[in-house]
């Protein structure tokens, strides 16, 4: 009995943990904020992560006052390699991680510059437009990439100059078979 009843409540424990997903990620923590005016709507613009660096992820809500229940949205972004997300932009969705904002969830600006968000929202007041503009991304953090990428494939390079010795000190393939 003992025997059985082990792996069953191992089972039941590990069960109730892959349960619980929203445990596994952390919460957004805004640290910087912005306010627009989107026709009779305002807007707050929440980042994780501030001042904003390129090639760097982080999180963007989009909270109306009152909330997102009974509103609809899109966002266009404009800014160095952005063409603003199609002609009317993207639809505004649920953030991931804040269920009660609208967001992007670990999204990464790759081209310093400065940006602009545009807002286009429908609800019980109507629809309104507002743009944020004047958002500065800076360069990215730390060197720059092709020496990231040098410096991050110099395990790789060791272990296949490892294994090239090995091949060569064991010579596989050239030993002679004795019967």
């Amino acid at each position: 009995m003992r025997r059985i009843a082990i792996p069953v409540v191992l089972a039941a424990v590990l069960a109730l943990v892959g349960a619980t997903p929203a445990l596994a990620y952390a919460p957004v923590d805004v640290v910087h904020t912005e306010h627009v005016q989107v026709g009779p709507y305002n807007v707050t613009v929440g980042f994780s992560t501030w001042p904003i660096r390129a090639m760097r992820s982080l999180d963007f809500t989009f909270t109306p006052d009152g909330g997102i229940a009974d509103k609809s949205g899109r966002l266009i972004v404009h800014g160095p390699g952005f063409d603003g997300g199609g002609g009317d932009g993207s639809r505004l969705v649920r953030h991931p991680r804040k269920r009660d904002t609208w967001g992007l969830d670990t999204q990464a600006l790759d081209t310093p510059g400065t940006y602009s968000f545009g807002f286009i929202i429908d609800g019980p007041q109507g629809e309104g437009q507002g743009t944020l503009n004047g958002v500065t991304v800076l360069n990215q953090p730390g060197p720059p990439l092709p020496l990231s990428w040098a410096v991050g494939s110099l395990p790789f390079g060791a272990l296949l100059v490892f294994l090239v010795i090995a091949w060569r000190h064991t010579r596989p393939g050239r030993k002679r078979l004795v019967f």
